[in-house]
């Protein structure tokens, strides 16, 4: 029972931000608040969000057009660049984007919904940046967290001025402390938590991340590999793997991004793989999220090859996000490989979750893809053409298992429950 719940603020721009949010959403009674979207929301502000999201996701969109289409994202992308880690200096000096942001902030952005929620006794916890500016600006009264929702972050991220902000961070890793100690951030207001998993994938003591990893390192080492290279360690981890479930075909779970990115590369898997999901070697998740379109779209693929929905494919699609987040933690619970490009579903790995990488599509991207190598959980994805050649000697090689264990035990899956313990909300 939650005695004192949190102002839980995320941004409905793809899935980035209301993901972690909705896993933190049991703070909240369950009520997440969209800055962009929130009732009574006044008119001028609603068409501002829009048109911002509607850029962004048709310049995403535009990144597979040659020359002129990837051009067009790079500028965009420049606005949001991190800056390489090293070597150490200061970072501290406003961007164009943050200029950007505040100017309409001081124009009254936001500042109803303040107005409305302002509390001393909730913290305003919130995975969306301009968020965090605009309850400082207008003088929350309670409490400030910012959830960083990605490996790395640009400048963006932190406030204006660094130095006098009272905005408190939940970061994903160390390597953002540092990021954000350069950008002019005190100490005492940066909290390495991890990422905010949800708890129903997780269990306060891994318990449900053992099980699923149990079965995972069965299906992905068939030759035992691995286990026979690193026994003790896996016994260490989950000293009971075993054939219990022989009989289930290997899962592979393929992510569409938020703004309906790579959804061909979904189909061309699926048309790749066609012949060992019918012979029931494969079980292949097709993630359509909330969007109809996509949804459409690998029905449709589907059809051509003759394969019903649920015999071997599966469709994931909710009508709302919400309700997605909730399908999709669920159907994780029984994948063996997530592929997708290196979103906030990077830091699923952390589940013990093997993660093949597909084109980052960003900065940001670039940045996780880049972590997942680090810690050892991700694999790039090769061509696609020749899946059937280079996917069953990754099987074989028990590759995948070892990115399972390394996700598992470098990468943090505490976040949620560490959050709470800094908030000190009763339970």
């Amino acid at each position: 029972m939650i005695n004192n719940e949190i102002n839980l603020v995320a941004a409905d721009m793809g899935y980035g931000h209301q993901r972690p949010a909705q896993a933190l959403s049991h703070l909240s009674n369950g009520e997440v608040i969209i800055i962009n979207d929130y009732q009574g929301i006044l008119a001028w502000e609603k068409k501002y969000w829009i048109n911002s999201l509607r850029s962004y996701e048709k310049i995403s969109r535009l990144k597979k057009i040659p020359i002129l289409g990837q051009l067009v994202f790079a500028v965009m992308d420049a606005f949001q660049k991190i800056e390489a880690l090293y070597p150490y200096r200061d970072l501290s000096k406003p961007t164009t984007q943050q200029k950007y942001f505040y100017s309409f902030i001081k124009k009254g952005l936001g500042e109803e919904l303040i107005k409305k929620i302002d509390d001393i006794n909730k913290p305003f916890v919130t995975t969306f940046f301009v968020a965090a500016y605009i309850a400082e600006y207008y003088n929350y009264s309670g409490e400030i967290y910012c959830v960083v929702c990605d490996s790395d972050a640009s400048r963006a991220w932190a406030p204006l001025k660094p130095a006098e902000s009272r905005i408190n961070y939940f970061l994903p890793n160390e390597k953002v402390k540092k990021r954000f100690l350069m950008y002019g951030m005190n100490e005492k207001n940066l909290f390495v938590t991890g990422f905010p998993l949800p708890k129903g994938n997780v269990g306060e003591d891994k318990e449900i991340i053992k099980s699923s990893l149990v079965r995972r390192i069965f299906k992905l080492d068939p030759e035992s590999k691995y286990q026979k290279k690193y026994q003790k360690l896996v016994n260490s981890l989950v000293p009971n793997v075993n054939a219990s479930d022989n009989n289930k075909p290997l899962t592979i779970t393929f992510a569409v991004g938020g703004a309906g990115a790579q959804k061909e590369i979904g189909a061309k898997i699926l048309h790749e793989l066609a012949p060992q999901i019918k012979k029931n070697e494969i079980f292949l998740n097709l993630v359509a999220g909330s969007r109809p379109e996509i949804r459409d779209y690998f029905f449709e693929e589907i059809k051509s090859l003759n394969i019903e929905d649920g015999k071997g494919v599966k469709i994931v699609f909710a009508d709302t996000k919400t309700s997605y987040f909730l399908l999709f933690n669920e159907i994780i619970k029984e994948t063996d490989i997530l592929w997708t490009k290196p979103s906030e579903l990077s830091f699923f790995c952390a589940l013990g979750l093997p993660i093949i990488i597909s084109d980052p599509v960003g900065s940001q991207e670039d940045f996780n893809r880049e972590w997942l190598l680090s810690v050892g959980a991700g694999v790039d994805s090769l061509d696609i053409d020749y899946i059937s050649e280079w996917f069953p000697d990754l099987i074989k090689s028990g590759r995948l298992a070892r990115a399972a264990v390394d996700g598992f035990l470098n990468a943090e899956s505490q976040g949620t429950y560490n959050i709470e313990k800094i908030l000190k909300l009763d339970k």
